[in-house]
């Protein structure tokens, strides 16, 4: 007998499954976009997506592919939502995301800095000093640009072993 907890539990496993479409090495749930997946009284399935960045370009594929996914595991009634508040952090890249990250080569984002409520200040500088280099492990690094591919990562050279790397940054 299908319950409606197996039914829910079914159908968040389905959308984990759904890979970035900007780094496909990670799935929604690995990078922490995947915020939950719930089940309507009319039967539709709910899946809650929040950005990365507000304006995140990959959202309309993300929505679309968590959407397909779930329509091909038979629900005939999904909505995807949006949710901004609380606004995605870094922090939420899960430990298998984090691993993933460094294994094809990127390096992962430290811990997001602490902010008491209220707005948040407008910092200039650099959100971390030290980048450690997903290749060889020197903290010997240093960014060549701000913006790589997409806006939520950074271009950096290691020093050490002569590689570019792409980083991707604390929210």
């Amino acid at each position: 007998m299908v319950t409606v907890l197996t039914d829910v539990r079914r159908a968040r496993h389905i959308a984990e499954q759904v890979p970035d479409p900007e780094l496909p090495m990670l799935t929604l749930a690995d990078l922490g976009v995947l915020r939950e997946v719930s089940l309507g009284p009319d039967g539709t399935v709910v899946a809650s997506l929040t950005p990365t960045y507000s304006g995140c370009p990959a959202m309309a594929e993300m929505r679309a592919g968590v959407a397909a996914r779930l329509k091909d595991a038979g629900y005939a009634r999904v909505e995807i939502r949006t949710v901004l508040d609380p606004p995605w952090s870094s922090d939420w890249i899960t430990p298998t995301g984090r691993r993933k990250l460094a294994e094809h080569g990127i390096a992962p984002p430290g811990a997001a800095p602490r902010r008491t409520a209220g707005p948040v200040p407008l910092v200039l500088n650099p959100t971390r000093r030290t980048v450690p280099c997903p290749r060889c492990g020197s903290v010997d690094t240093e960014e060549t640009s701000r913006f790589a591919a997409t806006s939520c990562k950074a271009l950096w050279r290691c020093r050490a072993c002569l590689e570019p790397f792409e980083y991707v940054k604390e929210i």
